[in-house]
């Protein structure tokens, strides 16, 4: 299957967001996996510097479902001014890339 992949990245508070968001995206099959990772965060907001640990998501998708992941992550995320950004995918093996596109296959209708 010829699909071309991508990564969308987004940052949480805590496991509990991180896991709702990644079961959002599973169950709809927008995702074929997330990787919720341990973090720190330093980043200015309202005119100050912050530290923080936070949840990152790995989110592997079809670059053709961007705009409906990103929407969902809108909806459903609980900062106001999320980080949601997509990196393209260059080259994926092929036994991967084949195995997401028979999970996001379910998805194909949406995007």
């Amino acid at each position: 299957m010829n699909i071309e992949l991508c990564l969308v990245l987004t940052t949480v508070a805590n496991r509990d967001d991180a896991a709702r968001l990644a079961d959002a995206l599973l169950t709809a099959h927008l995702a074929a996996c997330v990787q919720c990772e341990a973090i720190e965060s330093r980043y200015w907001w309202q005119g100050e510097l912050c530290c923080d640990d936070e949840v990152r998501l790995v989110i592997k998708t079809a670059r053709h479902l961007y705009a409906v992941v990103e929407a969902l992550l809108l909806a459903q995320h609980p900062y106001n001014c999320p980080q949601i950004v997509c990196v393209n995918v260059d080259a994926v093996s092929t036994a991967y890339r084949d195995w997401a596109a028979g999970v996001l296959s379910a998805a194909a209708d949406i995007g």
